[in-house]
């Protein structure tokens, strides 16, 4: 694949920013609203910058106003239509609201219009063969069709995603298949057609949306396990890491109108992905570097001091992160679903520190004010509540059994199929239904665990010690109880799994192996929680790798991966293995390198 390049990655930092922000390569000032729709005619070049003030106004807070300055023309320019339709598929997907969800669909609807109006016609039967046979265009398009198909592109690409909510049935994840598809195609279409628009005043814009779409279909692609990947492959996509991130990368220093773009797909992959569905080791001195000229533009914008304090976070600062999660709720007050991702974040650094009153209060908030996953919500409070005492819960005038009944109840359903955390979440709370509930074991360090929590917790040592402290409790409080109950192999398990990764984190590695084996040998009386065995094998993969035992390393996770299925957040645990053993394989490369020149 070709890779398209437009600035030197060792550009200094100084050069950066002019380059950015610079007005000659479209990204305007905020202030520069004399270039508005009323006042000037909507050629491409003066689209390009009209947007650019857009989201100058997006990343200073200014929400409605951004939204003011594209809506009216719409119709006419793709980039209006698309930076419209942007905002609004964004954000739905922080609020699941169904009237969000609605007005996102129309503008994209809207927009798919616009695009198709200014996208090249193909009127004759030779020009339909052409196109379908070598897939390009037998004569070339002029610079307004192609950006045309670059945004029609990157419209069906949010309309894809979109799809999976508006029909949740086998037919609706077909539909969005086949946008997406198209969307790739169209992207590879638009990267053969660089060399056209190379002597055009908008290149710079053309190839930062080539490297976005390139490099986001290559990045997600990437992720997915290898057998998952080859079918994919079998219908036109494919799909790597490193073209993926080369791209965005260079996309991210474009100066384009899209490097926020790149640079907020880079973020999402170093500082969420790859914790959530990775090992946990990223980049973070990437992160910092990508989001330090945005930061130092726009250093109140709520996505900015968000992106800082979740560093932070990932950094082990978590009395930093918190400041900075309380700027960005201060910052603005017309988004409020920013809040919610921080009080999402908040919640978070306070089940770290085992804060659990302040902890419960952000729960709650969840509960009480965001649309995205009630179950995941209503459990998570439930779990907090149950790491207090009686008196502390009497305090809240919260009833722990009532609210785990609640779970299973606010469930949402996604293309027919239920979200694995809701699904685990009630599996989990179910042993609540009977007339005479059976208490989880220690069940907010179980969710950490399922976010992958304790290896950011790792960074701090003093808080691992204190997490095993806690663990080690209810270790004993268990061994203690002289009538069992039938769920007692399962709360055995998992509060070993849990011992292990403090003793990992603390390198005590002797003893954490003793815990995860443990479970290991503990399987089959395990009678619930059939998930423990094989993300305990990973872990104790990592354990192996941590001591340099690659090849054991590689074998306990392959066991993982082969031997167990249908088991809870099955998919969660292969996007591990499969970030694990990429890691594992390069180093086994790299050895066998060094060795053979040693």
């Amino acid at each position: 694949m070709a890779l398209v390049e437009s600035r030197d990655l060792n550009t200094s930092k100084d050069e950066e920013m002019d380059s950015v922000f610079s007005e000659e390569n479209g990204f305007q000032d905020d202030h520069d609203l004399d270039h508005s729709s009323e006042s000037c005619q909507m050629d491409l070049k003066t689209a390009l910058n009209e947007c650019s003030v857009a989201l100058s106004l997006f990343l200073n807070n200014r929400f409605s106003e951004a939204l003011d300055v594209l809506r009216p023309w719409t119709d006419e320019s793709v980039y209006h239509a698309l930076g419209y339709s942007s905002m609004l598929v964004m954000q739905a997907g922080m609020t699941f609201d169904p009237k969000d969800m609605q007005r996102a669909t129309e503008a994209l609807k809207d927009a798919l219009s616009t695009c198709q109006k200014l996208r090249k016609r193909r009127s004759t039967v030779l020009e339909a063969i052409s196109y379908m046979v070598y897939s390009q265009e037998p004569q070339q398009m002029t610079e307004e069709e192609m950006h045309a198909e670059l945004c029609y592109a990157e419209v069906l690409l949010q309309r894809a995603a979109l799809t999976f909510i508006e029909d949740e049935s086998v037919i609706g994840l077909i539909k969005a298949g086949v946008k997406m598809r198209s969307s790739f195609l169209l992207f590879k279409e638009c990267e053969a057609m660089l060399e056209q628009c190379k002597d055009k005043d908008t290149h710079i814009h053309f190839v930062g949306g080539v490297n976005m779409g390139i490099g986001s279909f290559n990045l997600m692609l990437s992720l997915l396990p290898a057998r998952v990947l080859r079918l994919l492959e079998c219908v036109g996509f494919s799909g790597n890491r490193e073209v993926g991130l080369t791209h965005l990368r260079h996309g991210a220093r474009a100066g384009s109108l899209r490097s926020i773009l790149s640079t907020f797909t880079l973020l999402m992959y170093n500082i969420y992905i790859c914790v959530i569905l990775g090992t946990g080791e990223c980049d973070l001195s990437e992160a910092e570097a990508l989001l330090e000229p945005f930061t130092k533009r726009f250093p109140n914008g709520a996505l900015m001091l968000f992106y800082t304090a979740r560093i932070a976070v990932l950094k082990g600062d978590f009395e930093r992160a918190q400041r900075g999660f309380v700027d960005c709720i201060k910052a603005q007050q017309e988004w409020v679903q920013i809040h919610h991702l921080c009080y999402w974040e908040l919640m978070w650094t306070l089940v770290f520190q085992q804060r659990w009153t302040e902890a419960y209060r952000y729960a709650h908030l969840l509960c009480s004010e965001s649309k995205w996953s009630k179950a995941v919500y209503v459990f998570q409070k439930a779990s907090i509540l149950s790491m207090l005492s009686e008196e502390e819960v009497k305090e809240t005038g919260e009833d722990v059994v009532e609210l785990f009944r609640q779970v299973d109840g606010l469930r949402l359903r996604f293309a027919g199929k239920s979200v694995p955390t809701e699904k685990f979440a009630a599996r989990k709370a179910r042993r609540y239904n009977s007339t005479n509930p059976i208490k989880l074991v220690i069940p907010a360090l179980e969710m950490m665990y399922v976010w992958n929590g304790f290896t950011i917790v790792g960074k701090r040592p003093e808080l691992t010690q204190n997490l095993l402290i806690t663990i080690e409790k209810s270790e004993e409080e268990l061994k203690q109880n002289e009538n069992p109950s039938v769920y007692h192999a399962d709360d055995e398990s998992l509060v070993q799994m849990l011992k292990g990764l403090c003793l990992r984190n603390l390198g005590r590695l002797l003893e954490a192996e003793s815990s995860f084996n443990f479970v290991i040998s503990n399987e089959k009386n395990i009678k619930y929680d059939h998930y423990l065995v094989p993300f305990t094998m990973y872990e104790l993969g990592l354990l192996y790798k941590q001591q340099g035992d690659l090849e054991r390393a590689i074998s306990c996770i392959e066991k993982a991966k082969l031997n167990y299925k249908n088991y809870s957040m099955e998919s969660r645990l292969h996007f591990r293995i499969h970030a694990a053993l990429n890691i594992l394989t390069e180093k086994e490369k790299t050895a066998e390198q060094h060795n053979a020149v040693a």
